[in-house]
C-alpha cells in the first residue's frame, strides 16, 4: 500500500531534521517534528510511533526519532517528486521560482512515479531544483555534499552561491531583487557582529549588505 500524504509529510519533516542535527546528533526532537508540522506534540508522538510500527522509524521515548533505511528511501523519493515538480514549473510552465514550493507540496503527493519519470527525461535529468536543492535519484539518495554559508565561508575569496535553504516567497523575491540566485558569483567583504550585517560584492562590483540571518540562508562554494 502506498502511503498516504500525512505519512510522507511526517518523512520528509524527520528527514529535514536529521539534515540539521548538530554533530554527533542522532534523534530529531520530537519537539521539532510537531513544529514543523504544525501539529501538537501529542499529535506527532502518536504518528511517530506508528511509523515505528511499520519499520520506517526509530522511536525512543523522550529522546526523540529517526527514520530507518526504508523511512530515508521514502522520504528521499517524496523530495524527488517535489524538486523535480518545482523546476519542471519554473522552466516548463514559467511560474516564479519564488511560487512554486507550495504548489509542489500538493503535487508530490499525487503524481505518478510514471510521470515523475517523463519529468525528469523532459528537464534533461537534472541534478539540483531551482532553489539549489539537490534533486534525489530514483532509490531517493542524495549525495552529501558539505557547503558553507555566508556566515561561514572565508572572506575575500570568490564564491559562488549555490543552495537557498529557505523556500518563503519573500526572502526568495529579496534574493532575486538583490541578484543572489543560485549560480552567482559573490564575495564577503566583510561581516559586522555587532551589526549582525554582512557585506557582499557581487560579479558586478556592487557592493550590498544583508542581515546576518539572511546570510546564513545562502549556501556557497568556492569558485566564481
Amino acid at each position: 500500500m502506498d502511503p498516504t500524504s500525512t505519512v510522507e509529510n511526517y518523512l520528509k519533516a524527520i528527514y529535514y531534521g536529521q539534515s540539521t542535527l548538530p554533530r554527533g546528533g542522532r534523534l530529531v526532537p520530537m519537539g521539532s517534528v510537531a513544529a514543523a508540522l504544525g501539529v501538537t506534540a501529542g499529535t506527532a508522538t502518536t504518528m511517530v510511533k506508528t511509523l515505528a510500527e511499520t519499520g520506517l522509524a526509530e522511536y525512543e521515548p523522550y529522546s526523540g526519532v529517526r527514520l530507518t533505511a526504508a523511512g530515508e528511501k521514502l522520504a528521499g523519493r517524496v523530495l524527488r517528486r517535489h524538486r523535480l515538480v518545482e523546476l519542471f514549473l519554473v522552466q516548463v510552465m514559467g511560474m516564479s521560482w519564488a511560487e512554486v514550493h507550495e504548489e509542489a507540496e500538493k503535487l508530490e503527493h499525487v503524481v505518478s512515479e510514471r510521470l515523475i519519470e517523463r519529468m525528469d527525461g523532459m528537464l534533461g535529468y537534472p541534478t539540483h531544483d531551482p532553489h539549489g536543492d539537490p534533486i534525489p535519484n530514483t532509490e531517493g539518495t542524495i549525495a552529501t555534499r558539505h557547503l558553507d554559508n555566508l556566515l561561514t565561508c572565508p572572506l575575500g575569496t570568490p564564491l559562488k552561491v549555490t543552495r537557498i535553504a529557505d523556500q518563503d516567497p519573500a526572502f526568495l523575491h529579496f534574493i532575486e531583487q538583490n541578484g543572489l540566485k543560485p549560480g552567482q558569483s559573490v564575495e564577503v567583504e566583510a561581516r559586522d557582529d555587532a551589526a549582525d550585517a554582512v557585506r557582499l560584492r557581487r560579479k558586478d562590483r556592487r557592493s550590498i549588505t544583508i542581515g546576518a540571518r539572511a546570510a546564513s540562508k545562502l549556501l556557497v562554494e568556492i569558485g566564481s
